[in-house]
C-alpha cells in the first residue's frame, strides 16, 4: 500500500493535542537498562530473473515495489526457518 504525498501532509498537519498515544505506553527509566540498539539489515543490490506477470503485479503496487517483493520473501524464509525450528 502506497500513502498518497497529500495524505503524508494531511498527516504531518494534524496536531499533537489530536493524537491519541493512550495505547503507547510512556517509556521510563526502567526501559533504558533493557533497550538494545539494532543496527538495520543492509540490503545488498542482485540480478534476479523473475517471471514478467509477477513483476508487473508488484510494480501495479506502486512506489516501494521492491521493498514489498523483500517483505514478501523475507516472510517466506522466517516461515521456513520457524517451521524448521518446529522439527
Amino acid at each position: 500500500m502506497t500513502i498518497s504525498r497529500k495524505r503524508l501532509e494531511e498527516l504531518e498537519n494534524i496536531p499533537e493535542s489530536a493524537i491519541d498515544t493512550s495505547d503507547i505506553p510512556e517509556l521510563d527509566a526502567n526501559f533504558w537498562p533493557k533497550a538494545k540498539f539494532v543496527t538495520p539489515l543492509t540490503k545488498q543490490a542482485i540480478s534476479l530473473r523473475v517471471d514478467s506477470d509477477v513483476l508487473d503485479w508488484f510494480k501495479s503496487q506502486g512506489k516501494g515495489y521492491q521493498s514489498l517483493m523483500n517483505a514478501v520473501l523475507r516472510s517466506y524464509v522466517e516461515h521456513h526457518i520457524k517451521k524448521n525450528h518446529e522439527v
